[in-house]
């Protein structure tokens, strides 16, 4: 499980650090199923990415860098671990239309005050329900 982890961890740092010095403008991550829980520092520094794909990830934390992403439209959290999302941090993106957070052990709290501070869409899964077998 550990060389698991610790080369998803390479991966994700090669895609990131590429992304950082080529300077292009990406508009896209995808970094589902890497084993991650939590994001490098890196990522704040992508300033015009769009979207971002964390999906099947073990997540516990919502990765509050994304919060700081001016251009951020989508994020997919999809099948991870996470209980509390900074809703008032996202309600203030102003480039944030949609984020996928099915298949997480959301608090009860985050599915009541959420629904009338944002703006845009927020996915989320009937409570209890579990992601299908792979």
């Amino acid at each position: 499980m550990l060389k698991k982890m610790g080369e998803a961890v390479a991966r994700v740092a090669r895609k990131v650090n590429e992304t950082v010095e080529s300077g292009s403008d990406t508009l896209e991550l995808r970094l589902e199923g890497n084993f991650l829980h939590r994001l490098p520092n890196e990522v704040s520094t992508l300033q015009h990415l769009k979207a971002i794909d964390l999906s099947r990830n073990q997540f516990r934390d919502f990765p509050e860098q994304l919060t700081t992403l001016p251009a951020l439209e989508t994020i997919n959290l999809e099948e991870n671990d996470i209980v509390d999302v900074p809703v008032e941090k996202l309600a203030a993106m102003s480039a944030l239309r949609c984020i996928n957070l099915r298949f997480n052990p959301l608090n009860a709290e985050v599915r009541a005050i959420a629904p009338p501070l944002i703006k845009f869409d927020m996915l989320v899964s009937p409570e209890g329900a579990r992601a299908p077998p792979p």
